[in-house]
């Protein structure tokens, strides 16, 4: 019986050629790797096994961005209509200044002091607090004091000027000498 024994087994009927051919197949994957594992180099299924890897961290980081990206834009979307939603407040509730007014009325905004010219009535209801003074598009706006208190607890910058009702000390020895609601500077 000459011949190898992959021919004796096929000739003896105990298997056929396409078992044949998956040995050889192996066989031949076999001798590659040995010698590759011989010489140092990486195998391919490694290099594959590390381009997978590269490309998942790639998704990953890209699934990152695009989150925070979509974060930022639920936050501008947000922020913008709570300013729609405020100048709207501000533009139904808006106490009209009569271009009469004589009065001036002084009031900080920023580093800078400014001033509206109002009736006496609309300056006591200022000094007392039973109004404010917004900052809108088209400059200053008069609001009474519950819009303004909205205002602010969604964007307290637009209110400029509110005058804040003070609880007075029992135990204050000036309590009897008020400051003038009417006094200018």
């Amino acid at each position: 019986m000459a011949g190898s024994l992959q021919d004796q087994l096929l000739k003896a009927g105990l298997a056929n050629k396409q078992q044949a051919n998956k040995a050889k197949a192996e066989k031949r994957k076999k001798s590659k790797q040995a010698k590759a594992v011989k010489k140092g180099e990486v195998f391919k299924d490694q290099e594959q096994l590390e381009r997978e890897q590269a490309i998942a961290a790639a998704k990953s980081e890209k699934l990152k961005r695009d989150r925070e990206l979509n974060r930022q834009r639920e936050d501008e979307l947000t922020r913008r209509s709570i300013d729609a939603s405020c100048l709207q407040m501000m533009q139904q509730n808006r106490v009209h200044i009569p271009e009469d007014g004589d009065i001036e009325y002084n009031f900080v905004d920023g580093t800078t002091i400014k001033k509206l010219y109002v009736t006496k009535t609309l300056q006591e209801q200022l000094a007392k607090g039973n109004l404010a003074i917004a900052s809108g598009k088209n400059g200053y706006t008069v609001i009474p004091a519950g819009v303004a208190e909205k205002i602010s607890e969604r964007r307290p910058e637009l209110i400029i000027s509110r005058q804040e009702v003070a609880e007075i000390d029992p135990d204050d020895p000036y309590a009897d000498f008020q400051i003038p609601d009417d006094l200018m500077w």
